[in-house]
């Protein structure tokens, strides 16, 4: 830094220089613009000055967090509403928090941040509804599952919103969204929209775009491409509720990274939602395996751990939001269910793989790709208390009659057509 920094320092722009050396510590004489440095304009000025804690490995509150991200969030777009901040002091600033690690209030407002960005949520006159936090990223290995598991829990009055976009960084890997478009479906629906398709009775899930459901944490996914790093947001966007319900409310998440278990579940209560779900699975996504564990795995957490909590059968404790919980961990071992251990099926990034796979297990094609959907809807229902899959063979039946009947795959094709429709 000796030969180079004095040359920089005439090049980088000011930012960049408070970013290096904040305190003016490191470079001596040529460092005198991080301590000087203030930002231009009220959000950069308010940014910066959270900035400063982060870089010297400080945390923040809840609130100064959701005021942060509000200053200076929707950017990049043609809308009056968007803020001119530096990306590289926003870049820092989420790459400095998830370096630092954050804290539960720190992830708190993060979450919360934008739930009133498009006033209050639409709420769906249904029983029960699962919210379904798949990492946005996606798959870049293996079949993900989670939109045909939606489809057989639909059978059965178990209602599913799925929430995430077409294309994430740092993996870029298969997503719902993907799925959706290429088969035809309306995959741009308004929260109020996803709510009539959690309403009919021909269809009984949906699926949310970032883009409509919180266009301000959409806005950054550019930023994100450039950063590589997995900010914040990747926790906590996986814990959204952007359609309510009338009923019973469950969430679903899945995680890879070790210390981010609790912090999935403690946002899920934060939600005061019934039931809450974390669960391990292949690729950090939700999907659980029929594959025996090898006895060469990697140490940490197997592959589908699951641990959260629900309702309990005979409620007599409450938490202070008046819901009665009890808490959960286990490790399914699909063999113990009657299942043959198989290879996960590859998919490698190809989405009609993917979907050649999933359409051929709801049309009752039996196999790995069938096994892992039928595992997934059934531990679901099963872990989450919903009614009637007490015993886990009884909710395995029936997610294999919602499979066997065709009943899951008309759904399916039913959403293709109708998502239009509400449009």
């Amino acid at each position: 830094m000796s030969l180079f920094w004095p040359r920089l320092v005439h090049v980088l722009p000011p930012e960049v220089k408070f970013i290096a050396d904040p305190e003016g510590t490191i470079m001596g004489a040529n460092g005198l613009t991080g301590p000087r440095y203030i930002g231009q304009g009220t959000a950069e000025m308010r940014l910066v000055g959270a900035l400063r804690e982060v870089l010297a490995g400080g945390h923040l509150g809840y609130e100064e967090v959701q005021c942060v991200l509000k200053d200076v969030l929707p950017v990049g777009s043609a809308s009056v509403d968007s803020k001119v901040v530096s990306e590289a002091l926003l870049a820092a600033f989420l790459i400095g928090q998830r370096m630092n690690r954050e804290t539960d209030r720190e992830l708190k407002g993060y979450c919360l941040a934008f739930d009133d960005e498009l006033g209050p949520p639409p709420v769906a006159d249904v029983d029960s509804l699962t919210h379904y936090g798949e990492p946005f990223d996606g798959n870049t290995r293996f079949f993900r599952s989670t939109l045909f598991v939606a489809a057989v829990r639909a059978c059965y009055g178990e209602t599913c919103l799925l929430h995430g976009v077409e294309w994430m960084p740092p993996k870029g890997g298969i997503t719902e969204g993907q799925m959706l478009k290429f088969m035809g479906a309306n995959t741009h629906l308004s929260p109020t929209q996803a709510k009539r398709l959690l309403e009919d009775e021909n269809t009984g899930f949906a699926y949310l775009h970032l883009q409509e459901a919180c266009p301000s944490l959409y806005s950054i996914i550019g930023l994100r491409e450039h950063i590589k790093k997995r900010p914040p947001l990747a926790t906590s966007e996986k814990v959204q509720q952007f359609v309510r319900a009338r009923g019973k409310e469950s969430m679903v998440a899945g995680f890879y990274h070790v210390g981010y278990e609790d912090p999935l579940l403690m946002l899920m209560r934060r939600r005061t939602v019934h039931a809450g779900l974390v669960v391990k699975g292949e690729e950090g996504a939700l999907s659980l395996t029929t594959k025996e564990r090898s006895v060469n795995a990697s140490k940490g957490l197997p592959v589908n751990h699951c641990s959260g909590f629900r309702t309990p059968n005979s409620a007599n404790f409450s938490e202070t939001d008046g819901i009665s919980r009890e808490s959960f961990s286990v490790a399914v071992n699909a063999q113990e269910l009657g299942f043959k251990s198989t290879e996960t099926p590859r998919t490698d990034k190809s989405v009609l793989k993917n979907l050649e796979l999933g359409l051929s297990a709801l049309g009752g094609d039996k196999g790995p790709a069938y096994d892992r959907i039928v595992l997934n809807a059934a531990m679901a229902d099963h872990l989450l208390g919903c009614s009637g899959a007490q015993d886990i063979n009884s909710a395995l039946d029936r997610a294999r009659e919602a499979v066997d009947s065709g009943n899951a795959l008309r759904r399916l094709m039913n959403y293709i057509k109708i998502s239009h429709k509400v449009s």
